[in-house]
């Protein structure tokens, strides 16, 4: 069966396409035949990193794996809801043939990406070190800081789980990733992590290290290229040993989130 990874935060910012896009690249170099769905129709960042880098693949003359995307185009925003589902069914149908799926999601509450976490085998919600992303995924006493409840999105997250463990045998893990963390161990950070762990325990979700805040991974963008792609034949920027620790770190996070080595299936949780 394909898998399926969304990556998911209903907030904008947090560096859903930017994970979206590594992950899908990550996995491509893997050996892995992967599906791509962009459902932020409205900002399509991860269709526009395919575009770009199909055109920069084929100015260069060089060679690359790339992903089957289906595409949605943003009038589908507007359409009734089962449309809008019965449209998402298709396009996972599409991607069948696929050993795993990489969904982006928008920033927002919507139906094609509620129907999304629904089949989900993982979703991987980054998050900055900042109470203001943390209050997507659960609310804190103003007071004492202590955490009262989890939020809107974890509910949703919690929902999409139970209904699909009741309508198959298959579970959905989750994953929080901390994301863009800056290099000082500030002691917001540290306060935020306590109100993580605690939330994790409760919502049921794991904790993982995500992408530091690296030049790297944004500047390779317009030629739709990460540095997963990088290599003797392919180097559009120079090389340091910044990039060699973005790498590692990218070869960090696939191992955290399980991902055999053949990218064709999630290890066992």
């Amino acid at each position: 069966m394909t898998d399926v990874i969304v990556v998911g935060n209903e907030k904008g910012g947090a560096g859903k396409s930017t994970l979206a896009i590594h992950l899908m690249t990550a996995l491509l170099h893997e050996g892995g035949r992967v599906g791509a769905l962009d459902l932020d129709v409205r900002q399509q960042s991860l269709g526009h990193f395919v575009d770009n880098r199909a055109a920069w693949l084929a100015a260069h003359g060089a060679e690359a794996p790339m992903p089957q995307m289906v595409r949605f185009d943003a009038a589908i925003a507007q359409a009734p809801e089962d449309e809008a589902r019965e449209r998402l069914d298709t396009a996972f149908e599409t991607l069948s043939g696929c050993d795993l799926i990489v969904v982006d999601t928008p920033g927002a509450d919507t139906v094609l990406s509620r129907a999304a976490h629904a089949r989900a085998d993982l979703i991987v919600t980054p998050m900055n070190d900042s109470f203001v992303d943390f209050d997507t995924l659960g609310v804190v006493d103003p007071v004492t800081l202590e955490l009262k409840r989890p939020s809107l999105y974890s509910e949703t997250v919690w929902n999409s789980r139970k209904d699909r463990a009741l309508s198959s045998a298959r579970s959905i893990d989750w994953v929080v990733l901390r994301n863009r963390l800056a290099p000082a161990d500030a002691r917001n950070r540290r306060r935020v992590d306590e109100r993580v762990q605690a939330l994790s325990r409760r919502a049921g979700f794991r904790v993982g290290p995500g992408l530091r805040d690296r030049v790297i991974y944004r500047e390779l963008f317009p030629f739709g290229l990460t540095i997963a792609d990088l290599s003797a034949s392919i180097r559009p920027v120079s090389m340091s040993l910044q990039h060699v620790a973005a790498r590692q770190e990218l070869r960090d996070l696939m191992g955290f989130l399980g991902l055999t080595s053949d990218g064709a299936q999630l290890a066992a949780q």
